[in-house]
């Protein structure tokens, strides 16, 4: 990987702990309609962009709303609890952005709607560390498909085999490595990728500072 150019990272659960959030806000808008949102409905979700769970969210709770005002529901939620102070960067990962920044392109491919992304990068000053960030709404289609991370490489203009994406989801590390990117896994306690998902990764990590020195180890 001595030919490494640029790093892509999630945002979700890499960056910034808000998969718990997403879940809550998935509950409480099926919660709203009598509908009981389970741990299976979640994993099914993960990873889809905007526009793919908000459709199967609007279906699930009965279909009272169209897919576009279930999103704005849930969006919502989530640009509030940012502002709450709810949805923080782990640990070093601010550190561990800038620190990339400073060596090689880096760019950020998530599931997040694109109003959820600039206000989270803004709102914690990372947003001139990335050179492009891309949602998953912008591509066909979300993850596991790899067209958010392939976006992500283009706009770098550099070739997907010589990335490095970082992930903690199943659907998000079989996203990156179907784009042909060395992927480092940081698996999310929480909500733990697959087996199958893990074994495509090139590494897997424990957290931000494991998952720092990795990526530092493969740019040299």
């Amino acid at each position: 990987m001595s030919g490494t150019r640029a790093v892509v990272f999630d945002l979700d659960g890499v960056l910034v702990e808000s998969e718990h959030l997403w879940e809550e806000m998935w509950t409480r808008y099926a919660a709203r309609h009598d509908v009981t949102w389970t741990a299976a409905d979640t994993e099914h979700v993960q990873g889809m962009s905007a526009p793919e769970w908000s459709a199967y969210l609007a279906d699930r709770a009965g279909g009272h709303d169209d897919a576009a005002a279930c999103e704005r529901a849930v969006v919502d939620g989530m640009v509030d609890a940012l502002a709450d102070g709810r949805m923080e960067p782990y640990a070093g990962a601010a550190w561990m952005v800038r620190d990339v920044a400073a060596r090689v392109p880096v760019a950020l491919a998530t599931s997040a709607p694109r109003r959820l992304i600039d206000a989270v990068l803004d709102a914690h000053g990372l947003t001139r560390a990335f050179q492009a960030t891309v949602s998953s709404a912008e591509v066909d289609r979300g993850k596991p498909a790899p067209d958010v991370y392939l976006e992500a490489a283009r706009r770098l203009a550099v070739d997907p085999v010589r990335c490095v994406g970082v992930e903690d989801s199943s659907n998000g590390i079989r996203a990156a490595a179907a784009a042909g990117m060395t992927v480092v896994a940081v698996p999310n306690p929480t909500y733990p990728p697959k087996p199958d998902a893990l074994a495509l990764a090139t590494c897997h990590v424990d957290g931000v500072d494991a998952a720092h020195r990795a990526i530092v180890d493969l740019l040299t």
